[in-house]
């Protein structure tokens, strides 16, 4: 046991000190000052049957399929909303609706080309998904290159398991793109620039799928076309946009007058079908925490079958029945502000004092479209190195969903973890590590 540990110690050294080498790090935003940081990687692989994964990919197939009609329903005929399976309140009340985005067709009516879907395993077995990445989900990077760096330091771990070889997520994307682009022009994937959290992510999805790096400035709109123009280059017809910056910033000219991070008028060459937008604009309606609660509705509603995966327990105080239990078990339940992401916004009931849940009481009866509210998902902790020990620490699965000409799920993920031994919370803002997800080719 003592040389396994010995072996694992010097298997995660190696790979984070490659990793260092190949500046793989984020970036975070604390007290006004930006910092980069190494996300630690745990050699201790996650390891999923190939009974379960199955599993998994047909639900995760259904959920994003049900997701994509979703939005193509909300932006035009809204057929979900005048049968009352969603109340119209909630689609436009949200933050992620963008009205600006009425009437576009997204080519093949695709939406979430790709999807970052989070699920945790209960100790009861059970998968549940605690929330859809919609919009600009990042990190699949990380167990790309970890499972690359770990072939160089460790040659032989792949040869002696039956794992499913993860090297194809570029040549996804790149089918998706080539699917979505339509042969109008090259493909870029527009990163707002190194200050960005994921900007190494950025460089290297360029880099492996051989689609353009584009900065803020890089591309222009003409005669409601888009094109790039480097350093020194003449410009070049863009067909597809891959974009890694948040709707409110990507046109000036439509959403945020003030924003240089975005192309002037590329909405306008974006709804005369001339540019393809990877996330589609206007996905966060379908991302909301809110909205959340009706995935389960949309799969009966738009595919009329029943949900393969399951959501947590969850509770909207926006209906009387919910509002009351909420009210009733809000110190045992986690309460989620629907405007926050990255682990921010989220309360566990049992941890707030009385003075705080009645707080927190009053904010949610003060506006209870803000507010969700889940049962506490006991799920399984995972083994991590933690020094020269073996602990057990939360872990979820970021399972990556990519949609172009059909739907298909990365044999892979990102597994994060948390390493505080009393946290729920596993995001890199918070403190977390990841480590390789193993999809097993066997039983």
């Amino acid at each position: 046991m003592e040389a396994n540990i010995k072996e694992l110690a010097g298997s995660r050294d190696r790979v984070n000190q490659w990793m260092e080498r190949f500046g793989v790090r984020f970036g975070i935003y604390k007290n006004g000052e930006f910092r980069e940081q190494l996300f630690p990687f745990d050699p201790v692989p996650r390891i999923i049957s190939k009974t379960d994964w199955d599993y998994l990919e047909r639900g995760l197939q259904q959920r994003v399929q049900a997701l994509n009609l979703f939005l193509w329903d909300i932006y035009h005929e809204k057929h979900i909303v005048h049968d009352c399976v969603v109340p119209e309140e909630f689609v436009y009340s949200s933050k992620g609706y963008a009205p600006e985005c009425e009437g576009i067709d997204p080519a093949g009516r695709v939406y979430a080309h790709i999807a970052g879907i989070d699920l945790v395993e209960g100790k009861d077995g059970h998968w549940y998904v605690l929330e859809d990445n919609l919009r600009i989900p990042s990190g699949a990077s990380y167990p790309m290159i970890a499972r690359r760096i770990t072939r160089k330091v460790s040659p032989g771990t792949f040869a002696a398991n039956a794992v499913a070889d993860n090297r194809d997520y570029a040549d996804l994307l790149r089918a998706m793109m080539d699917t979505m682009n339509g042969n109008r022009g090259i493909s870029v994937i527009l990163t707002p620039g190194r200050y960005n959290s994921a900007f190494f992510e950025h460089s290297y999805l360029a880099e492996r799928t051989g689609a353009t790096l584009a900065y803020p400035g890089d591309l222009f709109v003409e005669d409601d076309k888009v094109y790039y123009a480097g350093m020194g280059q003449d410009k070049t017809r863009v067909g597809c946009i891959y974009r890694r910056i948040s709707d409110e910033y990507m046109d000036p000219m439509y959403f945020e007058a003030s924003s240089l991070l975005g192309v002037p008028n590329v909405m306008q060459a974006y709804r005369a079908g001339n540019v393809a937008i990877v996330n589609a604009m206007g996905n966060g309606v379908a991302d909301d925490k809110g909205i959340y609660y009706f995935v389960p509705k949309m799969v009966k509603y738009y595919l009329g079958e029943e949900p393969i995966l399951h959501n947590a327990p969850t509770y909207l105080p926006y209906f009387k029945e919910d509002y009351d239990y909420v009210m009733a078990h809000i110190d045992r339940l986690v309460i989620k502000d629907v405007s926050e992401a990255g682990g921010y916004g989220v309360v566990f009931g049992s941890e707030l004092s009385e003075e705080k849940l009645e707080e927190l009481r009053r904010l949610i009866v003060k506006h209870p479209r803000r507010w969700i509210a889940q049962e506490v998902v006991d799920f399984k902790d995972l083994e991590i190195l933690e020094g020269d020990q073996l602990v057990w620490r939360k872990a979820d699965l970021r399972a990556f969903v990519v949609t172009g000409s059909d739907t298909k799920v990365w044999k892979s993920g990102l597994t994060r973890f948390s390493r505080n031994p009393d946290s729920f919370v596993v995001n890199s803002s918070q403190g977390g590590g990841f480590k390789d997800t193993w999809v097993m080719e066997s039983l």
